[in-house]
């Protein structure tokens, strides 16, 4: 099945010309099936690249899902165009009596900054707190991740002595967790970022399993049996060239502290056309999501959140 998207935006003409099934709003409402609702909360700057970048993922998917874009309600983005923020946009008031079966948090470029200095910090914890009740599952990314981990068990986060930056040699922690079923012992998963959530932090909580790790990058993702969440704090959602990107950007922004992303280019040189070699894990972690979603939701989207 496609992904439900609405028809003009940009993602969707990106995602058709690569062949992508995107599945009109018109057509969509012929079907006699309950598409699963997630609402993607975007917090990244460059919303566009991100909305496209996990469309792609989730449009794999064999079941309809209805994508619903959200942004915090007081905050006014200033790298996206407005005019795309009320075409395709929702800000969070005005959806919050409704139920979503999934809901993405992404990262945001607010890492380096205490969590309670943040702009929106108190309105994303009353987004995180609504979850709870009207929210099955969540999927969090980087930032997000870690917001949601302080959130909720007060799980710290450190600033690294440089920004981790490249394609790291990741092994599955815990076999038996259903986000790794198909995933290789071994992958390489795109690391970017300033701060890092610790393992001694996390363990503290019975909750709570680490589920993806490095000995060079540390801890990538986690898994939540009470709030049924996954904290993802790397990027297997990237496209090939989104560390390039960043990394020509933090060359403008920081030339002093910046460094070549590791593992990435080959022969680390940056002239040459970096190889995506995590693609296929990044497919398979949204699709593990997606089904995990599929098989415990309540059919009845008013009982979600019930069971928590």
């Amino acid at each position: 099945m496609p992904i439900k998207i609405p028809d003009d935006l940009p993602a969707a003409h990106i995602l058709q010309k690569e062949g992508v099934d995107v599945m009109r709003e018109q057509d969509a409402v012929r079907q006699d099936i309950r598409p699963l609702r997630l609402a993607l909360l975007n917090l990244m700057p460059k919303k566009i690249e991100t909305e496209t970048q996990l469309s792609r993922l989730i449009g794999a998917s064999p079941l309809q899902i209805e994508m619903t874009l959200v942004s915090p309600s007081h905050y006014i983005p200033s790298n996206t165009p407005q005019e795309h923020m009320l075409a395709f946009y929702k800000p969070w008031e005005a959806i919050r009596d409704e139920r979503f079966d999934g809901l993405i948090v992404t990262g945001a470029p607010v890492e380096e900054i205490d969590f309670e200095e943040v702009k929106y910090w108190e309105e994303l914890e009353a987004i995180m707190n609504w979850s709870k009740t009207h929210v099955h599952g969540s999927f969090n990314i980087c930032w997000g991740a870690q917001a949601q981990l302080y959130h909720h068990y007060r799980v710290p986060k450190y600033l690294l002595p440089r920004k981790l930056s490249g394609v790291f040699s990741h092994r599955v922690a815990r076999r038996t967790d259903p986000m790794v079923r198909g995933f290789n012992d071994v992958l390489p998963v795109p690391v970017s970022r300033y701060t890092e959530c610790r393992a001694r932090d996390i363990e503290k909580h019975e909750a709570l399993n680490i589920v993806l790790e490095s000995d060079e990058a540390g801890v990538c993702m986690v898994t939540d049996k009470a709030l049924n969440a996954v904290y993802m704090f790397n990027h297997l959602e990237y496209e090939s060239r989104t560390l390039y990107n960043e990394y020509v950007r933090d060359i403008e922004a920081r030339p002093d502290t910046v460094r070549i992303p590791e593992y990435y280019f080959p022969h680390d040189d940056p002239s040459k056309t970096p190889r995506n070699t995590w693609k296929a894990h990044g497919h398979l972690l949204m699709g593990n999501w997606i089904n995990r979603l599929y098989q415990t939701v309540p059919f009845d989207i008013e009982e979600v959140g019930s069971s928590k």
